[in-house]
């Protein structure tokens, strides 16, 4: 994550730790009650390298087979790349993965028990990202599965540790969820493929923490950071024979064709400015 864009997060983190309790005269900090808001922030993932598409020659559904010649060769011993491929060679390079800002709405209830608040909150949004993975076969061709998240969500547990002067420190997990469409791309002419794009559901879980503080009786800033991994791995593409001859590494399976599907989880990380409105 480039510095320029960790800046304003960390000058609104600093707001959060330094903001007095200013509608607080006396007594504790109170943060029993509902409250809503938003949050605004940064996405990124995981480095890709080392991610590979899986392949099914024989129609049993486990994805660890491989695709060979007829000299019994591993038709896509060229490589891959964590990205979407620019050509039809390794040598064409890729572009990068996207990572890139995103948005939140929450709504969420917190109760006070002593100096400990403990709470639950649920998130929708948007995070304008997008992951590929580029295999590369001897033909040459390239074949690359993208997939970018429509919407997401999250339904989270806070425990959170408050001070006299209104910081709260907390972590936080739960449930998450996103709407994740995912689309394929080939040089490959021959064959013929199917399910270009698609959606799925993909379900999984988030954790972290975060700061907050009360900056007056209905008022809170903050920042908070959240790792998710989404479990994706319904999608997959059907390979045919197309008008490839019948030599072709697709068409000599056992069962005359493949699927190909990408077997890694969907991580993604992120880190907001939050605000809310307290009840």
């Amino acid at each position: 994550m480039k510095l320029t864009l960790i800046a304003p997060l960390g000058a609104a983190l600093a707001f959060a730790i330094g903001a007095p309790a200013m509608a607080q005269d006396s007594g504790a900090v109170d943060w029993s009650g509902p409250y809503i808001g938003g949050s605004f922030g940064y996405n990124w993932q995981k480095s890709d390298q080392g991610e590979h598409l899986r392949f099914d020659t024989d129609a049993n559904g486990d994805y660890n087979d491989v695709i060979r010649t007829t000299t019994g060769a591993n038709a896509f011993s060229p490589g891959t790349c964590g990205g979407a491929s620019r050509g039809s060679t390794p040598v064409a390079g890729c572009d990068d993965d996207k990572d890139a800002i995103g948005w939140m709405g929450h709504v969420g209830y917190d109760r006070q028990f002593g100096s400990i608040v403990a709470g639950v909150v649920a998130e929708a949004g948007k995070a304008y990202i997008s992951d590929s993975v580029t295999e590369y076969s001897t033909t040459p061709a390239f074949y690359t599965m993208t997939r970018r998240i429509n919407y997401n969500a999250n339904l989270r547990a806070r425990l959170g540790y408050t001070t006299p002067g209104g910081i709260m420190p907390y972590i936080t997990g739960g449930l998450a969820y996103a709407k994740v469409k995912n689309s394929f791309a080939t040089s490959n002419g021959a064959n013929s493929f199917t399910q270009f794009d698609r959606k799925e559901d993909g379900w999984g879980y988030t954790m972290g923490g975060g700061i907050e503080a009360k900056v007056s009786d209905n008022f809170s800033v903050g920042a908070r950071y959240l790792w998710t991994r989404y479990n994706v791995g319904d999608y997959r593409v059907d390979v045919g024979a197309g008008t490839a001859p019948a030599t072709n590494p697709f068409r000599i399976t056992p069962s005359g064709g493949a699927s190909m599907n990408r077997g890694d989880k969907f991580d993604t990380q992120s880190v907001m400015v939050t605000t809310s409105f307290r009840f």
